[in-house]
């Protein structure tokens, strides 16, 4: 018994120990050199309904960014956090499957997850698209993201041999974008229909499309045709140009009447 005793005592000694030198290490994380560029400005704020941020975590995420541009710095380009303490890796086009396998396979990282993939439109600049990978490592219970760019012709190496999940992922962005993506298995339309004209979510498509659906009753199949608004039945005016000329009731149009002075 009294082995045991003992045994118990240096075990609970070490336990507390461990919990000692783990809160004095984050009372020195709180001591942030403003100055200093590899440290965060730390965020501090009082809120009832946001949830408040993790300084000594979103300093640690960061520190482990910087270790990936550390190791990778030919194509890591800028990394920073976002508002919701996640870690954000901006990558150049080039070295994105490079970056996407080191995040997976190192030991440090672990993420083995890919929550999303999507991308964003920007007309304006020379590279158009951003193509965004949402990863999660289920080993440290963290997230990332990964960002790069391209334009119209520029295609990107594909994430499948790392998720199998960026199939249907990578797919939906070449449907929706025309984002084309090297070593996929079956890079094809996923969202809309086959001998579609177009890409949906481009800024420069039109909101009616370039085709409509419709069933044909004297052929008794469905047809594609061109878009054809009927413009017969608007009134142009220059106060209003989409002014319906089918009233909703007789005085739809007609002035106000006065108002008459009660006695």
């Amino acid at each position: 018994m009294n082995i045991l005793s003992s045994y118990a005592r240096r075990s609970i000694m070490k336990i507390f120990n461990r919990h000692f030198h783990k809160s004095s290490f984050f009372n020195k994380q709180h001591q942030i050199d403003v100055g200093n560029p590899f440290c965060l400005e730390p965020l501090e704020y009082k809120s009832h309904t946001l949830r408040n941020h993790d300084n000594c975590e979103r300093q640690r995420l960061y520190e482990f960014g910087m270790y990936v541009a550390a190791c990778m710095p030919k194509y890591v380009q800028k990394v920073q956090m976002q508002h919701n303490d996640q870690l954000e890796i901006l990558v150049a086009p080039e070295g994105v499957f490079q970056v996407l396998s080191f995040l997976c396979h190192h030991q440090h990282a672990c993420f083995n997850a890919c929550s999303a993939a999507t991308a964003i439109d920007v007309p304006s600049r020379e590279y158009r698209f951003e193509v965004v990978y949402c990863l999660l490592s289920l080993r440290f219970g963290k997230r990332a993201r990964v960002k790069t760019y391209t334009d119209e012709l520029t295609p990107l190496h594909s994430a499948f041999a790392l998720w199998k999940v960026c199939n249907y992922f990578e797919r939906e962005i070449y449907d929706m974008f025309g984002i084309i993506f090297t070593h996929h298995p079956d890079l094809r339309r996923i969202l809309t229909d086959y001998g579609f004209d177009g890409h949906p979510l481009r800024k420069d498509f039109p909101l009616i499309g370039y085709t409509e659906v419709r069933y044909d009753d004297e052929l008794k199949k469905i047809v594609y045709e061109p878009v054809e608004f009927a413009q017969e039945f608007r009134s142009y005016k220059l106060e209003s140009p989409w002014n319906y000329t089918t009233n909703f009731h007789e005085r739809y149009n007609n002035p106000p009447l006065p108002k008459q002075d009660k006695k």
